[in-house]
């Protein structure tokens, strides 16, 4: 009985394939531009850190160099003991929280329309929201203005809020969240009676929380960090919040680089916490709204 003859594989250093080689180099090439961009990322945070922690007469010497002679915290001090920081914060708090809640609570009624609720053009209406994204912001600050102003609203905390809760990105991420949703499961709620709205406040929001978590946490960074609005339609230093009360204070500062990187490691310190704590939210919110 013969058996059949093989054809003996060629050897290869490492065991390798061919066709595992170029995956390897691919994975080193994202390794690579991960770690580049980090170090692009990290490089001017730890630098203002650094200069913040240096005296005013440090931040000026020549040769630059990230050495610190003798560390001081008399920016932070000097920052925290002129300005209204802890109330600047507050009010920050409370715009970005609101700002947060509506945004998920509209977008999220006006994806599930746009995704369960059959009527009429809906997707045209769909197209005319997505088109807005296409729109830059800017070009909207003087009818917005026009029209809060209108309202007898500025230099309220409303006048900034209200303009910042609509947003066409995230009734996308929640149309595309609720697309991936069985479709046996609204129509067992309307088998039992259940109407619209106790669909979507007891079946469809329970299980849409990777989208509300992550709708949440960039409407509430993107509140915070706004500074174009909320500079037009605040004038109460009282009601500032900490991007405004941050540039009026580096303006009063002037060249004292140490006290303008304090105040910017300051204003950024409860994103960057509010990420270390969220960032597990963030990711599922994305990876399950079709965001890739």
């Amino acid at each position: 009985m013969t058996h059949p003859r093989t054809t003996p594989r060629p050897f290869r250093p490492g065991g390798r394939s061919p066709h595992e080689r170029p995956s390897a180099l691919f994975d080193r090439v994202c390794i690579g531009t991960v770690i580049a961009l980090a170090v692009l990322w990290v490089v001017p945070i730890a630098w203002a850190v650094d200069t913040s922690l240096k005296p005013e007469a440090e931040t000026t010497k020549l040769p630059v160099t990230w050495l610190i002679d003798q560390p001081t915290l008399e920016a932070y001090r000097s920052v925290l003991a002129n300005t209204d920081l802890a109330s600047w914060y507050l009010n920050s708090v409370l715009v970005a929280t609101l700002v947060a809640a509506g945004t998920v609570l509209t977008a999220s009624m006006a994806g599930f329309a746009l995704s369960r609720v059959p009527f009429r053009g809906s997707g045209t209406w769909f197209w005319v929201i997505l088109a807005g994204i296409m729109i830059p912001s800017q070009a909207l600050v003087v009818p917005l203005y026009r029209e809060v102003q209108s309202m007898g609203l500025l230099g309220t905390y409303w006048a900034v809020i209200l303009p910042q809760i609509p947003t066409a990105v995230a009734v996308f991420v929640f149309k595309q969240f609720f697309d991936g949703l069985p479709r046996e499961l609204i129509e067992a709620a309307q088998a039992d009676g259940a109407g619209w709205l106790r669909i979507y406040g007891r079946i469809i929001m329970p299980l849409s929380r990777p989208a509300a978590s992550a709708v949440a946490i960039f409407s509430f960074v993107w509140a915070w960090n706004n500074l174009l609005w909320p500079l037009l339609v605040l004038t109460d230093s009282q009601l500032m919040t900490v991007t405004v009360g941050l540039a009026t204070v580096q303006s009063e500062f002037g060249i004292r680089y140490a006290q303008i990187m304090a105040s910017a490691i300051l204003g950024a310190l409860p994103l960057l916490v509010l990420f270390l704590f969220f960032q597990r939210q963030i990711v599922r919110g994305i990876a399950g709204t079709g965001l890739k």
